[in-house]
Order: structure tokens, then sequence, then C-alpha cells
């Protein structure tokens, strides 16, 4: 437990973020460092992060749930593609589970956090609650972990569209989708082609008269069964975790494999998913203009179509695709670049995200603000001359949680070693001569307009990013420690 003096609580490790980086940051600190006392800070009045707050129709996940769930709780739903309550239940079970669930305050906004190295602590004020019963609430730990995702959960991205005002239906973001919006029987627009727009397109096509997806430019677009065969054959073969890390080790091998084909053979993997989506559409479907990115596979990240749903919902008639560039919106829909009015009941802005870097956190180090854009990232998850704090940042080209979990296992590590040799607090130390590079070698547009919040990235070990999760079991669980880059000092 943490203690308390005056109206100060202190712990040994602050997690901020109770979604799933935060649950299992807090299942590995409990596991491999018994004895020390932590606890999450989290805003929202519940736990589950991207799962909890994204209600919008047909939300899943775009990565099997083998690898999006955790190492040490196996999956045990028949679909690895699943929707977003089931993952949320899973989540809100593993937090219960292992007791993670009790060490969470909610409505915690974390706005500030102090280091001294005359303490070597952090100093951590949240906003508690809204409006005027607001308060600051203040909390001290040794080590300050980042478990709060990488986008701002207050707002999603949208352009400024000329003449929005004129629409006489409903516009709204994915990010703010509330159960009284109705679109049964109604003409709906959806602006966007990522991820959100794949997912939501589908969903709406069960209900709605009509859904155009509008689409300024093309993604790749791949099918994926939302139920494993393999998998479900090791299920009734194998005791249930054993089953469990195969069918976690083959999916892992597998998504590596494709990553790595698309990446060194850019013109064969985009010749092989247009062959895929040809496969699932008429003869006579364009799929030159509508699914033929101006970009290689993996510059930005592939879509999922779980059981091929989009393919399916164009296939019946319940769904056209238009690419093209929005003009204007009119009283009754939107006018194009090309001069084709599309006519909606409902516009529903699939445009994006917004990035929050930690949590838009203001940083100082002994009264000095420090920002992470202006550092180094070493090993992808700290930062050149910023005391024990750690982010949890996970993949862009696999499941987010892969990562997540070689964090907080690093992380781990990295306490018991300053435990056993009396260390109060480490610095990463770069190299001042080291070229940058940018932290991320996505062109998605969320990434290229948050890119002046980011760290950069160093050309060796270990200050690269990889997207890589080989290539990171080896950086994270198997490397030193002490590798002559991390610099390990005592308080005071």
């Amino acid at each position: 437990m943490g203690e308390a003096s005056g109206d100060i609580e202190h712990h040994d490790v602050i997690i901020v973020g109770a979604g799933i980086s935060g649950i299992g940051a807090a299942y590995h600190l409990q596991t491999r460092c018994p004895g020390r006392s932590f606890m999450i800070l989290e805003a929202r009045p519940r736990l589950g992060g991207t799962w909890d707050l994204f209600r919008y129709p047909g939300i899943r996940s775009d990565s099997d749930m083998f690898t999006l769930g955790f190492s040490f709780k196996p999956w045990t739903a028949k679909r690895s593609i699943a929707g977003g309550q089931t993952i949320l239940e899973y989540l809100r079970e593993t937090a219960s589970e292992h007791g993670v669930a009790r060490k969470i305050r909610f409505r915690h906004r974390v706005t500030r956090a102090a280091w001294s190295s005359a303490t070597a602590r952090w100093t951590v004020e949240a906003r508690v609650g809204e409006g005027a019963d607001a308060r600051v609430a203040r909390f001290t730990c040794g080590f300050l972990f980042m478990c709060s995702g990488y986008y701002d959960y207050d707002e999603g991205y949208t352009p400024d569209f000329t003449d929005r005002e004129r629409f006489a239906g409903r516009v709204v973001h994915p990010q703010r989708w509330t159960d009284d919006i109705d679109y049964a029987g109604k003409r709906v627009i959806v602006i966007g082609s990522g991820a959100t727009a794949v997912t939501l397109v589908p969903a709406l096509a069960e209900r709605a008269e009509r859904v155009i997806m509008l689409q300024r430019s093309p993604s790749y677009i791949v099918s994926r069964p939302a139920v494993d065969k393999l998998a479900q054959r090791l299920r009734a073969r194998l005791p249930r975790r054993l089953a469990h890390r195969a069918i976690r080790a083959k999916n892992i091998g597998l998504s590596t494999l494709f990553f790595q084909f698309f990446r060194r053979r850019p013109e064969q993997g985009r010749a092989l998913i247009k062959k895929g989506v040809r496969m699932q559409l008429p003869a006579d479907f364009d799929v030159d203009t509508h699914f033929s990115p101006s970009y290689a596979p993996w510059d930005q990240r592939v879509c999922l179509a779980s059981d091929g749903d989009l393919f399916k919902a164009i296939r019946a008639g319940r769904v056209e695709l238009v690419t093209d560039h929005v003009e204007r919106f009119t009283e009754t829909g939107i006018l194009l670049r090309s001069g084709r009015a599309l006519a909606a009941e409902l516009i529903i802005t699939a445009t994006g995200l917004n990035l929050k870097f930690l949590a838009g956190l203001e940083l100082t180090v002994d009264g000095a603000r420090v920002r992470p854009a202006d550092s180094m990232t070493y090993k992808a998850m700290m930062f050149s001359e910023i005391p024990n704090l750690a982010l949890s940042f996970g993949y862009t080209n696999a499941s987010w949680t892969l990562k997540a979990e070689l964090t907080a296992i690093y992380v781990c590590r990295l306490l018991n070693h300053m435990r056993r040799r009396g260390y109060a607090y480490c610095v990463p130390k770069r190299d001042p001569a080291m070229p940058e590079r940018s932290f991320a070698d996505l062109s998605s547009g969320y990434f290229a307009r948050a890119r002046a919040q980011l760290p950069k990235q160093g050309d060796r070990v270990p200050w690269r990013v990889y997207q890589n999760y080989l290539l990171d079991l080896v950086a994270l669980r198997l490397s030193r420690v002490d590798d002559g880059v991390m610099e390990f000092r005592r308080a005071g």
C-alpha cells in the first residue's frame, strides 16, 4: 500500500491509464515486482480505454485477440476478431481476477509531473472531477509509467468542411457516437477510408437505407476470417494455456512474415492485395479507382475486413464506394469536386484521430520544463535526459499489446535491477552527435499532424524504433539492463 503525508499520497510506481496497456502493466508489476506499491490514475469514469470510449456500430478489433489479448490471460471466445463489448468484458474480467481493479482511481486526469533529483521522485498532479466541483490531487512516485494511449480521448479529428453548418441533418464523429443516433432506414454518408470507416460502414448497412463510403484516397483492405479454424483445432487438442501460447506464437510469426514481405516487396504485396479485392467484388467493379492507394503497403496501416463484410455489403448493393473530394456541404448532403451531389440524412466523419502524446502531460525536471519532442527515445519506451519515466506505445503494424507487454516486463526488470544495486533512478544518455530520425515511419494523417509532439529516434541500438516483435523481444527481455547507455544514480 502507499503512504499519505498531509494531502500527498506516496507510491513506488504510478501508472497513468486503465486501458489495455495499464491493466497489463499493473499485472506485471504486482507479479514481477512484489512488495512495491503502485496505483493507476484514470481520467475516465470506467476502465477499458479505447474499448470503453468507442460505441459506434460494429466496433471491433482490427487484429486477432490471441495477440491483442494478454499473454497471461488466454482468450477463450470463439471469434478471434472480436466485438468491442466482448473485449471490454475481457478487460474487466482480467482487472477483477488479478486484483488490478481495486488499484484504479477513476476521474483522475493527470495534468503535471515534476521530477526532483534531490528526492528521486515525481510529484504528480491530477484534476479530480469536472467543472466547479473539480479539485487537484497530488501524489509522489519513484517511477512514472505512462499507459494512456496515443490519441486525444476528448475530440477526434474533423477537417474544416466548407458550409458544414448548412447541412440540415446530423453530422457526427464516430468518437462521439451516442445511443440516440438513428440511422435505420436513412441515407448515410461515411467520410473516410481508414480502419474506423471499414468497420463502421458494413455495420451501418445492415439497417440503413443506403450507405456511401466517401474516400478522398483509398486504403489497403484485406479480408480475414473472424474465427480462426486452426486455433479452434488446437484448443480442442491441447490444454488451454498451451493452446493459447501456440496460437499466439503462430499469429506473431505470420504477422511478422507478412509485414516483412510487404515492406521488402511492395509491388508484389500491392498486387496480392488487389487480387484479393478483385476476387470478392463483381467483375465490372472499378478496383483501380477505389482500391489502389498511392502509397506502398504499410506506409499506412492495412485495414481489416472481418469475414469480408465490407465487400459483401458492396456486392449486395447496400454500400456504394465513392472516391472524390468534398467541395462543400449542402442542405441535403455533400457536393463533390467532380460536381456530383450526394444526398444524406446523416453524415459521419470517420476522418481520423488527434494524437495526444503522453496524455498532454506538462513535464519538468529539476524545475526546468522538458518536452519529449526535444529528446530521443530509448528502446521506444524511455526518453533521453528524462529520469524514471516510461511510455507504453504499441505496434502500428501488429497488435498493440505485444509491445505493451514487452515494455511492462522491461520496466519490471529495470526496477528490480535498481533495487538490487541500490540505485534511485536512471536516465538514458544519448550521444549528441547521433543523427536523428522521425519517431514513426507511418505517413498516416494523425502521425503527420502530430510530428512536432513526437520524440526522435536514432540510427542505432538502443535508440532505434523497431516495428518487429522478435527484435524487441531480444532488446527488452534478453538484453542487459545495464547496457552502458542507461545511467544509474543514487538519490541526491
